[in-house]
């Protein structure tokens, strides 16, 4: 099938006006002017998105989906209190609410054009959303307990579902690594045996330097997830804290225990780092999922985005948990991310639509380190591609496609979604799923964590 449009942003090269792209067995064989491609394969049949982007499918390079029902119940409250109230909402949850709360987001990503997630889950419930729909997703299963005596415990559990959750799986839609949960409450033991675990390759995905509040808990000890909120009886009587500050920063506490020792590492967040830890990220080769919306709806800081790419440092862009942005929006990423760099940096920091575009997309496949098969418009890559409406964009007619994609375009402007040659989203979705029971469920549970 031959894909037509206006503008061909292949990434990984100039735009191309009046371009098409040629698909076959799900992947991508030939990109060009739209003139020349239609002599060279004229029994080809074509499909004309007229005044419109395609573009490779977005990369998101980290995401909670299981959390897509909870979104606009916790508004207006910084991290810490979020966390909190957000830790009380989860035990409201059955395991048949997790599987269709993550479903709900599946259908929602792929509608704003997402191609493949980057998902942490201790319920598994991302992992089914993923394979029912035909996204491509790399799902960390995440492990977590401050306690020294389920240590051992809780990383079997772990270990064994992620040799469970591999068995049969096609490498090309679905990869599982592990995710230590956020270091508040992780005994640091957690992270040096995933770091040994993960030696030969595994991926590992980890919530580091996001929030004030995970700083100051690190370096001293103090903050609402202090010694003093998590205390315990530990016999005659006395109260202990399972705590003690470290006196150095969550970038230098996670090195110490051996975690950046795993040869495939992703930092989320990374607000809440200064130079040495940016070197120290960028020497153990450690990639980073960067969430301006989640960060800024939160409080947490904005991430020192120039100082990271500057250092060497893979970086992408993710769309964080929905219950804190209230939508999987990965233009709304771009958008709002790009405004954060600009008002934050200088003239010499100056970030643009380009850019932006480069970390939703490639950027955010070489932080996965899956930019072999996705991310750009390349001949070989998988046919993962999308086509952006951009008929009612104030800049067109436009010499800079990327800029129209960024700065005008909305969910509702995503026309096809395609994953490996095959149409997920044509205006509606075209995966088999329950759509209307999956809403109806959305609804239900709403209401249940409401009440």
């Amino acid at each position: 099938m031959l894909l037509v449009a206006r503008y061909i942003l292949p990434v990984s090269r100039a735009p191309i006006e009046n371009g098409a792209v040629l698909v076959r067995d799900g992947y991508i064989r030939d990109i060009g002017y739209a003139t020349k491609l239609k002599t060279c394969y004229p029994d080809e049949e074509t499909r004309d998105f007229g005044l419109a982007a395609l573009m490779p499918g977005l990369v998101d390079a980290h995401t909670h989906l299981e959390y897509s029902a909870m979104r606009g119940l916790i508004n207006d409250v910084p991290y810490a209190a979020w966390k909190l109230h957000i830790a009380e909402k989860e035990k409201l949850f059955t395991s048949e609410d997790w599987d269709d709360s993550a479903l709900l987001g599946a259908l929602e990503t792929i509608r704003s054009g997402i191609t493949t997630v980057a998902d942490i889950t201790s319920t598994g419930a991302s992992r089914k959303a993923v394979q029912a729909t035909g996204l491509r997703g790399i799902i960390y299963r995440e492990v977590g307990t401050m306690e020294r005596s389920e240590v051992d415990h809780v990383l079997e559990e772990a270990f064994s579902d992620v040799e469970d959750w591999r068995r049969g799986q096609d490498p090309n839609y679905l990869r599982i690594g592990i995710a230590p949960a956020p270091l508040f409450s992780c005994h640091p033991l957690i992270f040096k045996r995933i770091g040994e675990y993960a030696a030969g390759g595994t991926a590992v995905a980890c919530h580091l330097a996001g929030s004030r509040e995970e700083y100051e808990f690190i370096r001293y000890g103090s903050s609402p997830f202090s010694v003093h909120s998590t205390e315990q009886e530990r016999g005659y009587g006395i109260d202990m804290p399972p705590w003690l500050a470290t006196g150095v920063s969550p970038v230098r506490y996670i090195l110490n225990w051996g975690l950046f020792d795993a040869p495939n590492v992703l930092a989320i967040h990374c607000v809440q780092v200064d130079d040495d830890d940016i070197d120290k990220l960028a020497e153990y080769d450690i990639a980073v999922a960067v969430c301006s919306r989640c960060n800024a709806q939160l409080a947490m800081g904005i991430a020192p985005l120039s100082r990271l790419i500057k250092a060497g440092v893979r970086v992408g862009l993710g769309t964080d948990s929905p219950a804190a942005t209230d939508a999987i929006d990965p233009l709304a990423e771009m958008r709002i991310g790009l405004l954060l760099q600009r008002a934050l940096g200088n003239r010499s920091d100056f970030f643009t639509a380009t850019q932006m575009v480069h970390l939703a997309t490639l950027g955010a496949a070489e932080a996965l380190r899956v930019e072999d098969k996705v991310g750009s418009l390349d001949i070989g890559k998988l046919a993962d591609i999308i086509a952006l409406d951009l008929s009612n964009s104030n800049q067109v007619p436009t010499h800079d496609p990327n800029s129209a994609v960024v700065h005008t375009a909305t969910q509702d402007n995503i026309l096809m979604t395609m994953i490996g040659g095959e149409v997920l989203y044509d205006g509606h979705h075209q995966h088999g799923v329950d759509v209307q029971r999956v809403f109806a469920r959305a609804a239900e549970m709403r209401l249940k964590l409401r009440e």
